[in-house]
């Protein structure tokens, strides 16, 4: 082979290492879909992600689509295909992503402080303790719901009731206890604290109150991410303002939340969970 073909294989690896060595500082475009829990309208969310979405879409150099849940079952679904990208989730659905799907935090979200779950019943019932509603009818919010499910099937552990009902929304587990659909209704203390002027027609009171506060939500990346992405993607969403980033409620250089024990309140409501298509319901494991 003469000394000018050799060259000028030469000069083609270096060419094609250097275009190889400027792509991979580059971010590859492709597509992400952004999954949140909306239980109002979608208008009112697509405008609060809107100018995170542009930011992100530049940034990555990606399609970015907002795709909302309107309840947790929903988000359950898409959690399960690995269908969103990024998810901003509550604690609940967090914790389900975390430790079932693989799904990893990258920051906290903007959340109630020391929020906690809660069972309302109307002020007027008998029942003053959570042992009396053994044989009772009780409302729960969606599965993955931290307040308005695990941590309520967790407090009602050993007790066979009536019926579980399961609400679609924090509002209507009240509205069921308030028509006596339900003698208690599973929330958070900050939904009731909302709800509740929305019903005044109805006088509730705070049967009990879980001692464990729940961590905040977070913002999580799926697996389905390739690693340097993920990492790119995690350096884009820091640098965002701060301000702009509260729009859409996470914090870009905040601590992320131990989900230990919410991860282990999860898991053992995962064993009772069965039971709760049967009339009775006995929350005892077998």
């Amino acid at each position: 082979m003469s000394r000018k073909l050799y060259r000028r294989i030469f000069l083609l690896e270096m060419l094609f290492l250097a275009v190889k060595g400027c792509q991979s500082k580059q971010q590859p475009s492709g597509s992400l879909t952004v999954g949140s829990i909306s239980y109002g309208g979608g208008e009112e969310i697509i405008n609060q992600f809107a100018k995170f979405n542009r930011y992100l879409a530049e940034k990555t150099k990606s399609h970015v689509k907002l795709e909302p849940a309107f309840n947790e079952n929903k988000a359950i679904e898409r959690l399960e295909s690995r269908a969103w990208s990024l998810v901003f989730a509550p604690p609940g659905l967090a914790a389900i992503a975390i430790a079932r799907y693989q799904y990893l935090p990258l920051f906290p979200l903007v959340g109630v402080s020391n929020l906690r779950s809660i069972f309302v019943v109307r002020k007027d019932s008998p029942i003053t303790d959570l042992k009396q509603l053994q044989g009772q009818t009780v409302a729960l919010g969606q599965q993955g719901s931290a307040t308005g499910y695990y941590f309520p099937l967790f407090n009602l552990y050993g007790l066979i009731l009536a019926e579980v009902v399961s609400a679609p929304t924090p509002k209507t587990v009240m509205e069921w206890v308030a028509i006596g659909k339900a003698t208690a209704g599973a929330l958070s203390i900050a939904e009731f604290n909302l709800y509740k002027s929305q019903l005044q027609q109805t006088e509730f009171r705070v049967l009990y109150t879980d001692p464990h506060y729940v961590p905040p939500g977070v913002v999580l990346i799926g697996p389905n991410v390739e690693r340097n992405r993920q990492e790119f993607i995690r350096k884009a969403m820091s640098e965002f303002p701060s301000v702009l980033a509260q729009e859409v409620g996470y914090v870009p250089n905040g601590k992320i939340p131990d989900y230990q024990y919410m991860i282990s309140v999860v898991e053992r409501v995962k064993l009772i969970t069965p039971q709760l298509q049967n009339k009775p319901v006995r929350l005892i494991i077998s």
